[in-house]
């Protein structure tokens, strides 16, 4: 989690030990629209009230926004307070604590955090209000819909959830050009307020959207006309591309832009939840790529990065390097660049152990965390073949006239095969092949994770080694026929396949990052087909319960 600066306001209550209220706005759903302001409260807070998630699909949307807070925050659910919470927060202030009260949407429309307000000025308790986006803006904007386009200079928001909305609330129609109407939680009596706009004049083939789970990676569009929305919305649900609630109805020309400006639900993974089988410090920048095209990823370790068993040999090896013992040092992963960064720091030792010593690294990544620690590589194995056998083909033969030292050292895992050694010895090298750390099999998923690999609800899983592929099967079971299953390189789609694994995607350039951009494209793939089809867009995960209730 975050750690707050120097320059932060100390935790513990304000300056003078008195207690402190921030209501803040965390936004409609997507974690990303949280304020920098938003931010800065969460990393001060010693309590924080939280929102109920937007959906039960995405559960992990509160730890997203907790994530900003300091590890030992006290977290209040809100099921676990009282009416709506606000004498838990006033008592915590009481204590002298700093407390963060958030709000779906913005505290002051639709959320009623004037009633926190009021109190807190009434018990003489310090206050601020953070503003967040409202789901009245955000969530059309989400959908490609333009509240105010061109020739439509006003916008009209009723709120469903406050009694049924007659006639008279809703106003006669008049020019359709207007105004946009926008009503929240339209979610109960839907057909009711369909048949009650048309009662107040406006024509049956006016355009409405409705916008359900708004901002998140659940989010789905109906665009229809008054006449028809009931109808599409049951063949919405039928198709499995539909999910109920909270949702959003936006009346009137507005809604015809859908069509044209859809750019949230469109990107090439949008949805799909998506398995990464690697540690978490190696998946980051991977579920960050996968997040960026609209997927879901989850992280499930699938093996255990450990210290050798007896140390001496690596210890053996960091001396020998301080002392010049060696030409080169080949990295083949990061997993090694931390092994031997993590030594060298023990011995309070850093970048320049490596002066006078050429640096190899087999691919992107063990690149970027050779440069983290303030080296730069002198050898990368080719773009197009990241691996042992792309590293060997550029890797110099030794030259006694020319390289004053003939021994490389090898840092790996204790797994690893001995291709890379076996080559630089036919190279004329000497190869310290020193264990750098053991990777152990993995502790088994949670069982809901386990059941969802084996039962279709992951739409792909992406295997970056064949060790991934082997230790996956083993803690958790064989992914569902209908997930897509994508592999980083021949070798691990080979492995795969000897699982009898279907393998869909495999990218020309063996990385990670190319690995996310493969699946993307295929992604953009399936969705052409299926237009070109005529039929609906659903995801691999869909289409699975979609013939199940067609069978049943």
């Amino acid at each position: 989690m975050s750690r707050q600066t120097d320059n932060d306001a100390p935790r513990t209550g304000t300056q003078d030990g008195s207690g402190h209220v921030a209501l803040v706005g965390a936004g409609p759903g997507d974690p990303e629209l949280l304020t920098l302001r938003a931010v800065a409260l969460l990393q001060r807070a010693d309590v924080v009230v939280t929102v109920r998630e937007p959906g039960p699909e995405l559960a992990p949307y509160r730890q997203q926004l907790l994530r900003h807070c300091p590890e030992d925050v006290e977290v209040v659910d809100p099921e676990e307070c009282s009416g709506d919470g606000d004498e838990v927060v006033l008592g915590h202030a009481r204590e002298g604590r700093r407390v963060v009260r958030l709000y779906s949407g913005d505290p002051l429309l639709g959320c009623h955090g004037e009633r926190l307000a009021a109190a807190c000025h009434d018990a003489g308790i310090e206050f601020d209000i953070a503003p967040g986006l409202s789901s009245v803006s955000a969530v059309p904007t989400y959908a490609g819909i333009p509240l105010t386009p061109e020739g439509t200079p006003g916008v009209r928001v009723l709120d469903a959830k406050r009694g049924e909305l007659s006639v008279d609330a809703l106003g006669p129609a008049g020019d359709p050009n207007a105004e946009t109407l926008v009503v929240l939680f339209p979610d109960s009596g839907l057909e009711y307020l369909i048949s009650t706009l048309q009662s107040s004049g406006r024509p049956a083939d006016t355009p409405v959207a409705l916008v359900r789970m708004g901002t998140t990676t659940e989010q789905t569009t109906v665009s229809s006309t008054l006449n028809r929305l009931t109808a599409d919305l049951k063949s919405a649900d039928a198709k499995g591309t539909a999910v109920q609630t909270p949702a959003l109805l936006v009346v009137g020309e507005a809604a015809r832009w859908h069509e044209r400006m859809s750019w949230f639900e469109t990107r090439p993974l949008f949805g799909w939840r998506i398995l990464v089988p690697r540690t978490k410090e190696q998946a980051a920048a991977f579920s960050e790529q996968l997040r960026g095209y609209g997927a879901v990823p989850e992280e499930v370790p699938t093996i255990s990065v450990e210290p050798p068993r007896t140390p001496q040999q690596i210890e053996r090896a960091v001396r020998g390097l301080v002392n010049g013992r060696f030409q080169w040092v080949a990295f083949t992963s990061t997993n090694a660049v931390r092994a031997i960064r993590e030594r060298l720091e023990d011995y309070e030792l850093d970048a320049r152990a490596f002066a006078g010593v050429k640096v190899a690294a087999v691919g992107e990544q063990t690149a970027a965390a050779l440069r983290a620690f303030g080296i730069q590589p002198d050898l990368l194995a080719p773009p197009e073949a990241q691996s042992t056998t792309g590293l060997l083909q550029v890797w110099p033969p030794y030259d006694a006239e020319l390289d004053p030292i003939e021994r490389v050292l090898l840092p790996r895992a204790d797994i690893a095969t001995e291709a890379l050694a076996a080559g630089l010895g036919e190279l004329g090298w000497e190869v310290d092949d020193v264990t750098a750390y053991r990777t152990v099999r993995a502790a088994p998923p949670p069982a809901p994770t386990r059941e969802a690999i084996k039962g279709g609800g992951f739409d792909a899983v992406l295997f970056t080694s064949s060790s991934t592929v082997r230790n996956l099967v083993g803690i958790a079971g064989k992914p569902h026929a209908t997930t897509v299953i994508g592999a980083i390189g021949p070798e691990t789609a080979k492995t795969a396949a000897e699982y009898g694994l279907r393998v869909d995607v495999v990218p020309e350039k063996a990385s990670v990052s190319a690995l996310a951009e493969a699946v993307a494209q295929y992604g953009v793939q399936l969705r052409a087909e299926a237009i070109a089809a005529r039929k609906p867009v659903l995801r691999p995960s869909q289409k699975r319960r979609a013939r199940r209730r067609k069978t049943t």
